[in-house]
């Protein structure tokens, strides 16, 4: 039975309708793709300028024949109550409600219109297709977090069978709850992994130690999809051995859906069928191909509530190969507040520092995970768990490390644990700084 689809359509999602004006768009010639995409982003913004009070207001001086005027919008502008943003014709009945995850320390509620969300789902059943995925039939292993509480568990267990899952809990990571991971891997015909990447990437250390190749013991799968997190080149390199399956990345928001998703080519392409994406600098100018900046995104079929050139809180860059219709996000740098104001001045992202350590840190495979705090401006911490405390040669490499890439005089405190806080969905967050 397909659950998935059945369940969409059984809330209202009009997932067919959806799915044809998908293709519709993808049918779209190169050379008019331009007229399309100018076209949407007209027509939405016209619409929220006389259906919704709050961007009336906020957008009170657009020029609609000029893209620029449009204000760039942020998450603390939509810190308010919902039925203050939500367009005239849109009420709680006739809306999809979400929440973010608040990783950027910046959560709120927000709203899609029923075919916005449909279509939000089209563009991922297109994408998983990519790789023989069918989210109706094709059995996933998912790396998440779940709700404590016993209704919160219950309802994720329902969503789960309902999208032909099963969970893994990332809030345990130890050798023993690997194991049962591995023992549920050898039992269940799994076609594709799907989850945050440390989870799955401290799982493929756990096999690496093991001399374990997953394919070996799951014959099944077919793909492993990392999401919510970094994924940096030496730990795909990792998980392609370990899993023995290609290693897809995929980015996204709750707010928006899919916003990337690498190609079968390992090209790493935009969603631009519902998306408009900018590449933006610090004055809010349009930056060209291969220069990084801000990401701002623009939902374009989401009447019920305005996502016009949102800043989502990243900064990444497009590729010199890409093209109107089918640009290529070249990489991603991190969060807005992701980034550590060192002594001197300079503004360095923070995935810098855990970057340059991780390529000290974990050479012998004693560290298993860790994560960077800023303290003071000349102040981190690393917090790892290991098998043995960091030897003090060790240290002095992290620390030649550091100098090297970013600037002397930083102090560098080392605090190992058992375990790493997580966020409540279970999301490790690699750095952070108590000066944001």
């Amino acid at each position: 039975m397909n659950l998935f689809s059945f369940s969409l359509k059984f809330k209202g999602f009009p997932l067919e309708k959806a799915k044809e004006h998908l293709t519709d768009i993808q049918n779209i010639d190169e050379s008019a793709y331009s007229e399309y995409i100018e076209n949407r982003k007209k027509e939405i913004v016209s619409y929220h300028l006389e259906n919704n009070s709050f961007y009336k207001e906020f957008g009170k001086n657009i020029d609609i024949d000029d893209w620029n005027s449009v204000p760039i919008i942020t998450k603390r502008d939509l810190q308010q109550p919902l039925m203050n943003r939500l367009s005239g014709n849109f009420n709680m009945k006739n809306i999809h409600i979400h929440k973010t995850s608040g990783s950027s320390g910046t959560p709120f509620i927000f709203a899609k219109d029923k075919f916005c969300h449909a279509l939000t789902w089209a563009t991922f059943i297109d994408r998983y297709n990519w790789f023989n995925v069918d989210l109706n039939t094709s059995k996933q292993a998912r790396f998440y977090g779940i709700p404590l509480n016993k209704t919160g568990y219950y309802k994720e267990r329902f969503k789960d069978f309902l999208g032909n899952r099963f969970r893994f809990s990332v809030f345990d990571m130890s050798d023993e709850a690997l194991e049962i991971v591995l023992k549920k891997f050898r039992s269940t015909k799994f076609n594709y992994i799907n989850g945050y990447t440390s989870a799955i990437v401290q799982f493929a250390k756990f096999l690496e130690k093991k001399n374990i190749v997953l394919k070996d013991v799951c014959h099944s799968l077919n793909v492993c999809i990392v999401t919510a997190e970094m994924l940096f080149e030496s730990d795909k390199e990792l998980l392609k051995m370990q899993l023995g399956i290609p290693i897809v990345n995929e980015y996204g928001s709750a707010e928006l859906g899919l916003i990337a998703f690498n190609a079968p080519n390992g090209k790493w392409i935009l969603n631009t069928e519902d998306l408009f994406v900018e590449i933006l600098d610090e004055n809010n100018q349009p930056l060209p191909y291969g220069k990084r900046g801000k990401i701002v995104v623009t939902s374009l079929y989401n009447k019920a509530h305005p996502f016009i050139r949102y800043e989502i809180g990243d900064y990444g860059s497009l590729s010199e190969n890409s093209s109107l219709k089918k640009p290529i996000l070249k990489n991603l740098l991190g969060r807005t507040n992701d980034f550590a104001i060192l002594p001197s001045g300079k503004k360095a992202a923070g995935l810098t520092f855990y970057y340059v350590t991780k390529t000290v840190i974990e050479d012998n495979g004693n560290v298993k995970e860790f994560i960077i705090e800023q303290i003071q401006t000349d102040t981190f911490k690393i917090i790892y768990t290991s098998t043995e405390k960091l030897s003090q040669s060790k240290i002095r490499a992290i620390n030649d490390a550091i100098e090297k890439y970013l600037e002397s005089g930083l102090k560098i405190l080392f605090e190992r644990r058992e375990t790493l806080k997580r966020t409540k969905a279970g999301k490790l967050k690699q750095f952070t700084s108590s000066l944001n």
